[in-house]
């Protein structure tokens, strides 16, 4: 662990390397360019994009490819624990010393990079090495300028639930204009797939993919249904349970049926499909610690869900799978800068009995224990501040049963996994 903090130091005090979001293609085609393009060395890439869904929906066509037999090099952001996660390359990630090793190769080319920049290339270098049968990349924050955005014949492109995220990265703060930067720059020569959306975001997707060449499946060509207590995918030709007591929500359930069509179509066997569903987990998704440092020292009848989502739409998604949890909940509530934190906690009106606010350790740019209790109070919750997750915990645990999510950012949720 101390090894990727001191990978992510080196790149955040690097002289050529910009902490801050800068979109612009022309740095790493340049870099790209004078390393031989290796990005081209990929075959079969297929683009996750999108706002909320871009990891679980990579995470399991990963797990469908792997199980039919088949090879995937994975590029992720953000990580959680380390900063290998990042790397997935067909049977590993890559280690510490390989990726320090990529980013001396990058430094010698003297051109200033993003830090995501660096770590797209420091991905598009090892795996070009690979012999792997696809390659799975996720989109960071928008898609038109962003590093992933550099094949030119993708396999596919993947569109998960768009919502008003990175707003703050645009001089036209609208929804519109999310949208146009997600979805107005694919590629003509591909299959895109759309995920589940508000109907308002679906037509307008449409608009900005009317005159894209590429065959679009659009999410009425499947749908998720519910008979007695089972979930099912559906579509013309199949019907496939859900048999899974790892995937909790009816977002992260329409992710999993997004893959399923995307699998259905890499001519993944039904047979495998069915197989693999009951395997997949989310890590830092509407995850229930089972075991580990922090679960020993609670109660045996506290529960405590780690989730790291952190938008409007995510926070909808959460409250309303709390709502049929019969036990009383708490949350302790961590958050990035640049988010919405006002419209993130109003979806939890009426569901949870305190809220225990806390600063993420080791981030800089995170909103203050202080100010997320100010934004809490100001909607009627019960709220206290604490100054970090430990002292949190011992505010909340006793021998009464309980359910206590930590809520608000992947960062914090990774603070918590690695102190488990």
């Amino acid at each position: 662990m101390s090894q990727s903090i001191s990978l992510y130091k080196l790149l955040a005090n690097h002289k050529l390397f910009n902490k801050t979001i800068n979109f612009d293609l022309k740095r790493i085609k340049l870099v790209l360019k004078k390393l031989g393009h290796p990005e081209r060395k990929l075959n079969n890439v297929i683009n996750f994009l999108g706002s909320s869904g871009k990891f679980t929906t990579l995470h399991s066509v990963k797990s469908f490819i792997e199980a039919n037999k088949q090879t995937t090099t994975n590029y992720i952001s953000p990580s959680l624990k380390d900063i290998k996660e990042r790397f997935w390359m067909g049977d590993r990630y890559l280690t510490h010393r390989e990726i320090k090793q990529s980013i001396t190769l990058i430094e010698k080319l003297k051109i200033p990079l993003t830090i995501f920049e660096v770590l797209t290339v420091v991905y598009l270098i090892n795996a070009s090495k690979r012999n792997t049968d696809y390659h799975l990349v996720e989109a960071g924050a928008l898609f038109a300028k962003d590093s992933t955005n550099v094949f030119d014949f993708p396999l596919a492109q993947v569109i998960v639930n768009i919502n008003k995220q990175h707003l703050n990265f645009l001089k036209k703060k609208t929804l519109n204009e999310v949208i146009y930067q997600k979805v107005g720059f694919l590629s003509n020569f591909t299959q895109i797939y759309v995920g589940k959306q508000r109907l308002d975001v679906l037509n307008k997707i449409k608009r900005n993919l009317k005159k894209n060449k590429s065959k679009i499946n659009y999410p009425n060509s499947w749908r998720l249904i519910k008979k007695n207590k089972y979930f099912f995918y559906e579509d013309k030709q199949n019907k496939i349970k859900l048999n899974t007591l790892n995937i909790h929500s009816k977002g992260l359930l329409e992710n999993l049926c997004h893959a399923i069509k995307i699998a259905l179509d890499l001519k993944i066997d039904r047979k495998v499909i069915d197989k693999t569903i009951p395997n997949i987990s989310f890590e830092g998704r509407f995850q229930y610690l089972k075991k580990g440092k922090i679960k020993n020292k609670l109660h045996r009848n506290e529960q405590i869900m780690l989730d790291g989502a952190h938008a409007e739409t995510d926070a909808k998604n959460l409250a309303n799978y709390l709502k049929n949890i019969k036990v009383p909940k708490y949350a302790i509530w961590a958050m990035m800068k640049n988010k919405e934190p006002d419209l993130f906690i109003k979806q939890f009106k009426g569901i949870f009995r305190k809220i225990i606010t806390i600063p993420i350790e080791n981030e800089q740019n995170c909103v203050s224990a202080k100010e997320l209790k100010a934004i809490a109070k100001k909607n009627q919750f019960n709220v206290i501040e604490a100054n970090n997750f430990s002292e949190a915990i011992n505010y909340i645990t006793s021998s009464d049963k309980k359910l206590i999510s930590c809520i608000g950012s992947l960062y914090n949720v990774g603070n918590i996994l690695n102190k488990n």
